[in-house]
C-alpha cells in the first residue's frame, strides 16, 4: 500500500502496463483486484454489472450515514435493491412532476433553469467588475441549491451561511474520502490515535445531522396531498402508499435519512465537475465549438426564453459536446470498490 505513493491512480495505471488489465495487489492483507481500461472496467461494471453491484465491508463505510448508505453499504440483496428502486422512483416521479405555477415542463426543468440564469447573471456580473473570476466556487453552489430545492424542497442565497457551510462540509468531505482510510485494511489503526479518521467520521455525523433536520421538518410538515420534493415523496411511501411493489420494504426516518443523503451526495461533485470541465474548454480551447453552439442555440430556442428539455432532439451539437466532454475527462480516479 505504501509503494503507491501519494498518486495511487498514476501507479496502478503504471502497473497495468506489465501486468494487463487485471491484476491484484495487496492493501494490507487484503487481496484486490484492480481493473484498468475502458473495455475491462466497461466488462464489469456494466455488461457483468449485477455480478459486481456489491460493495466490501469496509470499517470506514460503516459511517457513512451510520451504515444507512445504499451506495456504501455491502448489502446488495432483494431488499437492498428494492429500497434502490425505490430512491429511483421517488427521484423519478418528482422530477419528472409538472409545476402548475410555471411554462417548464417539470419540477427539475424549473429549479435547474431558474439557478442556471442566477448562476450567468452573477458571472456577468462579476465580468464587469472585475473581468476574470474562478468559475468553481459559483457553480458548486449553483448546484447544491438544485440539489437542495428536489431534496428539501428550499433555494438559498449564495451568501447564506447553512449553504456555505454545507458547500464547505461536502469540499472537507472530498479531501478526506480521497485520502482513503488505511484502517481499512489495517487493523491496529482503528485503535490508535488517527485523526484522519476522526475527521471523516466527524464530517460524516455533521451530514447526517443536516440531513436529519431537513427530514424532521418535511415529517412535522407534512401533507399527503401536497408533495413538495423527494423527501416529501419517500415520507409519503412508508405513511400513506403501503400497497405498490415496494410495499414490503421498511422505510423508518432513519432509512430515509440514508436514501436523501445518497442522492444528495451522487450529485454534488459529479455535476459541478462536468460543469467545470465544460468551462475550461469552452473558454480556453474552443473558441469555433462556443460559437456552432450558439449558433444551435440562437435557432431553436432563440433569445426569448429559457432552454427546455424538450429541445434536446433538436440539439445534436450540443449534446454531442457534452458526451464529448463526458468521454474525455475523468471525474474521478477510482470508482467507490466493488465486491
Amino acid at each position: 500500500m505504501l509503494t503507491l505513493g501519494k498518486n495511487p491512480h498514476v501507479a496502478l495505471a503504471a502497473l497495468s502496463r506489465p501486468y494487463g488489465d487485471v491484476f491484484q495487489i495487496r492493501l494490507g492483507s487484503t487481496p484486490v483486484v484492480v481493473l484498468s481500461g475502458l473495455d475491462t472496467i466497461k466488462q464489469a461494471l456494466v455488461r457483468q454489472g449485477d455480478d459486481f453491484k456489491g460493495r466490501p465491508d469496509l470499517y470506514s463505510f460503516s459511517f457513512v450515514t451510520k451504515g444507512q448508505s445504499m451506495i456504501f453499504g455491502s448489502d446488495s440483496g432483494p431488499v437492498w435493491a428494492a429500497r434502490r428502486r425505490l430512491a429511483q422512483n421517488a427521484r423519478n416521479s418528482f422530477s419528472v412532476a409538472s409545476d402548475p405555477a410555471s411554462s417548464s415542463s417539470c419540477y427539475l426543468e424549473e429549479h435547474v433553469s431558474q439557478e442556471a440564469e442566477n448562476l450567468i447573471g452573477r458571472f456577468q456580473e462579476l465580468m464587469a467588475a472585475v473581468g476574470h473570476f474562478d468559475p468553481y466556487r459559483y457553480v458548486v453552489m449553483s448546484v447544491a441549491n438544485v440539489i437542495c430545492a428536489m431534496c428539501f424542497g428550499r433555494r438559498y442565497d449564495h451568501d447564506d451561511q447553512e449553504l456555505l457551510s454545507l458547500v464547505n462540509l461536502n469540499d472537507e468531505f472530498g479531501k478526506v474520502a480521497a485520502s482513503g482510510s488505511p484502517a481499512d485494511f489495517f487493523l491496529i489503526l482503528r485503535y490508535l490515535p488517527n485523526p484522519a479518521l476522526d475527521t471523516f467520521k466527524d464530517l460524516n455525523e455533521r451530514f447526517y445531522s443536516f440531513t436529519q433536520e431537513r427530514v424532521k421538518e418535511h415529517c412535522r410538515s407534512f401533507e399527503k396531498g401536497h408533495i413538495r420534493d423527494i423527501t416529501d415523496s419517500l415520507i409519503k411511501h412508508y405513511r400513506v402508499d403501503r400497497l405498490d411493489e415496494n410495499a414490503n420494504v421498511q422505510v423508518s426516518d432513519e432509512k430515509t435519512v440514508g436514501i436523501v443523503l445518497d442522492l444528495f451526495g451522487a450529485g454534488f461533485d459529479t455535476v459541478t465537475t462536468a460543469i467545470s470541465w465544460s468551462l475550461m474548454y469552452l473558454v480556453t480551447k474552443r473558441q469555433h465549438t462556443r460559437e456552432k453552439i450558439q449558433e444551435e442555440l440562437d435557432a431553436v430556442v432563440g433569445r426569448a426564453r429559457r432552454p427546455r428539455f424538450s429541445d434536446r432532439p433538436q440539439l445534436p451539437y450540443l449534446e454531442a459536446v457534452i458526451m464529448e466532454t463526458f468521454r474525455h475527462t475523468s471525474f474521478l480516479p477510482f470508482t467507490i470498490p466493488h465486491r
